[in-house]
């Protein structure tokens, strides 16, 4: 290493407002709705605990996003060898007697540890879109050679493996979407594209005959014959379609008399959509949609303008996190997808969720505030070849 004297191109630090302020809007309308639901009585059980840290986690959340939208995320990425092996640790240990299994859920992904219940595999994915963005970036000029290819799937497997043996098979699939935005945008051979949908699909079949239980083949066979268990596997769905249409054009408002709302489940964590669709009608569920949209297009938008290919990798994989979430969730919803448990990006309630989301938006604003090269006295040679 080799440091000289020099100067580089001068920049003043800057921050991408528009998508900090559009993620902040999300969370401050996802404690004003958990605030709702508590204060009507929706759902029993669910105290002010529920809005307290969704706020809680929101401030703090605004506050690790711009730190780390200061750090260069080059230095982020080669702290890999710490927080890899801690992120697959924690998940590793819901495998132990510190795993919990939710009410209703069909995982065993959450961790309790006395005084927090969190679920490891939110860290898994921030690990995972910065360790994996540094295998593509350093390996590029190579990757379409078998054996490099092979390095990278392995690589992208672990994660999917590891959350799909935890029965948490929604983030399993939201990797393997991380995984697929990110490797598509780097120099790929059109041949892999081309086989592409034979070993998804390959992957499919053997998902479906070997893994899949009997509840999981149900969520997806009720959608091609809607109507056939209307007490049972659809009942949460087609509540959630009915409270979702009930609040008209305009909504009913925050809070009106607890009657006039339909109580769905899960409706402070992943069917919120139909709270908001509730409250706010048709004018503010397309509202948070469009924002939700504005959010994606952002942060694809700031891949364009990243000085290397790093930084754009990082933000692709935030993307593709932020993005398959938003699809999965609201087919959910609208009954065009299975019930699996993906919540939504920014809105759903829960503090590990909503602060690892941010955590990721401080990584696409660390891209976003480094594209230029920054003055520094000190010029370390070894950063520009990494670069």
């Amino acid at each position: 290493m080799r440091s000289a004297f020099k100067k580089l191109p001068s920049e003043k630090h800057s921050i991408d407002g528009g998508l900090l302020f559009a993620v902040t809007i999300c969370a401050a309308l996802s404690t004003l709705l958990i605030y709702s639901i508590v204060k009507n009585k929706m759902i029993e059980g669910i105290g002010a605990s529920y809005w307290q840290t969704q706020l809680f986690s929101m401030v703090v959340g605004i506050v690790i996003a711009v730190v780390i939208s200061f750090i260069d995320y080059h230095k982020l990425v080669k702290l890999w060898f710490i927080f890899a092996p801690v992120a697959l640790f924690l998940v590793a240990l819901t495998f132990t007697g510190l795993g919990y299994r939710r009410d209703g859920a069909d995982d065993k992904a959450w961790l309790d540890i006395g005084f927090v219940l969190f679920q490891p595999s939110e860290i898994l994915k921030l690990a995972f879109i910065l360790t994996f963005s540094y295998h593509l970036s350093r390996d590029e000029e190579e990757m379409n050679k078998p054996s490099h290819m092979a390095l990278l799937l392995i690589h992208g497997m672990i994660p999917i493996g590891i959350v799909g043996l935890q029965g948490d098979y929604g983030t399993a699939i939201v990797f393997a979407a991380i995984f697929g935005f990110m490797i598509c945008s780097a120099r790929i051979s059109w041949k892999y594209l081309l086989a592409a949908p034979f070993v998804i699909a390959a992957g499919v079949a053997v998902m479906w005959f070997f893994f899949l239980g009997q509840e999981h083949k149900k969520r997806i066979l009720i959608l091609f014959h809607p109507g056939t268990d209307p007490e049972y596997i659809e009942y949460q769905q087609d509540l959630g379609l009915s409270a979702l249409k009930s609040g008209g054009l305009f909504g009913k408002g925050l809070f009106a008399n607890a009657d006039k709302y339909i109580s769905v489940p899960e409706m402070h964590n992943d069917f919120i959509y139909t709270y908001a669709g509730q409250v706010f009608g048709f004018v503010g569920s397309m509202g948070i949609l469009i924002i939700l949209v504005y959010i994606c297009l952002k942060i694809f938008g700031d891949s364009r303008v990243t000085r290397d290919h790093l930084g754009k990798f990082i933000c692709m994989g935030a993307f593709g996190l932020v993005f398959s979430h938003c699809v999965m969730n609201i087919g959910m919803v609208l009954k065009v997808a299975p019930v699996i448990g993906v919540p939504l990006p920014f809105l759903s309630a829960g503090g590990t969720a909503l602060i690892s989301m941010y955590a990721m938006i401080g990584l696409v604003l660390s891209t976003y505030s480094h594209r230029a090269k920054s003055y520094n006295v000190f010029y370390d040679e070894d950063d520009e070849e990494d670069e």
